[in-house]
């Protein structure tokens, strides 16, 4: 995921300038080179302060750790759990990777409509935002689960010996 993520921001950052538009799906979907330094869709790229972005280094950092610790409590067994919680992981190195190297997150799908005479446009995202949003749906999905099915994903302790009590 990570690979993935790293070559598509490479190859936009390196055949679309900033702000260009590719489009591939007219009235629908494009390519566009954008750099974000705000948070998921932008959030905050507008501050003029350097807090902002020591903030979202270091919450991503957190959400790092919560979900690797999460992921080590977890079954293995538990495929959509897994694959959900590593999704998440994926994504969130992708764009801290781009955070600490550039100080800004390389951005490029761009989905909109032209709807009314109106473009209706949802903030440009990347591949590593794709897999944290997959992963967060498959969490959601895991926590559905009927119980019976949970309970087949719980890892099976080893029986503990009984130690006999001596006699008297």
């Amino acid at each position: 995921m990570i690979a993935i993520d790293s070559w598509t921001k490479w190859l936009v950052a390196t055949h679309i300038d900033v702000r260009e538009t590719v489009s591939l799906i007219p009235n629908v979907f494009q390519l566009v080179h954008v750099r974000n330094t705000g948070a998921a869709f932008g959030i905050g790229a507008n501050a003029e302060s350097h807090i902002v972005p020591l903030l979202l280094n270091i919450g991503a950092i957190g959400v790092f750790f919560v979900v690797v610790a999460y992921a080590f409590r977890t079954a293995v067994t538990d495929r959509l759990l897994q694959v959900g919680l590593h999704l998440i992981l994926g994504g969130a190195i992708g764009n801290l990777i781009d955070r600490f190297r550039l100080g800004y997150v390389v951005d490029f799908l761009d989905v909109y409509m032209n709807w009314g005479g109106q473009a209706h446009h949802w903030p440009a995202f990347n591949i590593a935002d794709s897999a944290i949003c997959i992963g967060i749906g498959l969490l959601f999905l895991d926590m559905r689960k009927k119980p019976e099915e949970r309970v087949a994903t719980v890892p099976v302790s080893a029986p503990q010996e009984q130690q006999a009590s001596p006699r008297t």
